[in-house]
């Protein structure tokens, strides 16, 4: 199958495709991982972008359901520089999702990190022609900007759900606003009981399970698209205990009244270093966000906890009086390193400060 990669900017690569012959749009993003294009393609973060990864051979160790991050692919779409397995072409086809290979995504790469993301369409097709390209390319060029798009409703929970656990030493009602399964695992595997409920569940709502702690999720898009899960949050706050992960942490400082705003082409890897500010302790870890806090912007009673040693970005905010904390990594990993696994028995230590 012929497959076409059209930038907004006018930028056209051709490759051979793989997966679903279909287009899709979104915006283009690379992550820097060396493993893990299962763990990528299922967490519901990348809903609404295209992702490319940096590292060449994609599909050397299979495709096993274990690695699901969710209940399937969320990325819109697929891009590497080569597919190495059928198995991967055939995950891709089961989800529906296109896929391009043999197209030089070191040029993809250094494009981004210089001008930034940037909207695209990934077309997989038998043949496809140059006046399909132009057609496409206009397509792009108005297609909105995913600061306009509601993605979170469509990869939450649409009812509660309970996973329980044997000696229960905990209770966290989980605000599921695109979660990774990994988190919810690293709860239950320390004997937290996890509530998962739908993002827009009032706080009212939340408090009638009479939570230990709160911990809002990860999940895709702009923060302050959020309104509601922003008002239950600051309605939260001095009540019960609450803790976030990735765009929980845009979303608890947007609550007290911070800003974020939109990076150029955000942290997606598994390498990312950050400093705990408390203990000058340095950790690798794994991230996937394009929107970050604005440090500034936080009020006196809030204070930076974690920093990013590649930019100095906010990596993570703490009240100083409050049981309240968050952090912009993701400490539960898949795809990364567990150096930071240890917040998850930090979050459950919440409980004792109610």
């Amino acid at each position: 199958m012929e497959a076409v990669l059209i930038l907004e900017d006018g930028t056209i690569l051709k490759g051979k495709g793989f997966g679903a012959e279909k287009e899709v749009f979104g915006e283009l993003v690379f992550t820097t991982v060396m493993t893990g294009y299962v763990e990528v393609l299922t967490d519901p973060s990348y809903k609404g972008q295209i992702v490319m990864m940096t590292y060449p051979l994609e599909g050397n160790y299979g495709v096993k359901r274990d690695w699901f991050e969710s209940d399937g692919i969320k990325a819109e779409g697929f891009v590497v520089r080569e597919v190495t397995s059928k198995a991967l072409d055939d995950f891709l086809k089961e989800y529906d999702i296109p896929g391009i290979q043999d197209i030089d995504t070191r040029f993809l790469t250094r494009k981004i990190r210089d001008k930034g993301v940037v909207k695209s369409c990934l077309k997989v097709g038998e043949k496809i022609d140059d006046d399909e390209i132009s057609e496409l390319l206009e397509k792009v060029r108005k297609y909105k900007d995913i600061s306009d798009i509601d993605l979170v409703p469509l990869v939450s929970t649409k009812e509660p759900k309970i996973h329980k656990v044997d000696n229960k030493k905990a209770r966290c009602v989980l605000v599921d606003c695109g979660v990774k399964l990994n988190i919810i695992r690293s709860l239950t595997q320390r004997n937290c009981e996890v509530i998962q409920v739908p993002y827009n569940t009032s706080y009212d709502e939340i408090l009638d399970y009479k939570p230990d702690f709160v911990l809002i999720s990860n999940g895709p898009g702009d923060p302050a698209r959020l309104k509601d899960v922003i008002n239950n949050i600051k309605n939260l706050i001095g009540v019960v205990p609450i803790t976030g992960i990735c765009l929980g942490n845009q979303l608890l400082a947007l609550a007290f009244g911070g800003e974020t705003y939109k990076m150029k082409f955000g942290h997606r890897g598994g390498n990312q270093p950050v400093k705990n500010l408390e203990t000058d302790k340095v950790y690798i870890t794994s991230q996937n966000h394009g929107f970050a806090v604005k440090e500034e912007s936080l009020p006196d009673d809030v204070e930076v906890s974690f920093i990013n040693l590649n930019d100095m970005t906010v990596e993570g905010i703490k009240h100083k009086d409050l049981p309240i904390f968050s952090v912009q990594f993701h400490p539960e990993a898949r795809p990364g390193p567990h150096d930071t696994m240890f917040l998850f028995d930090e979050m459950i230590k919440l409980k004792d400060r109610k």
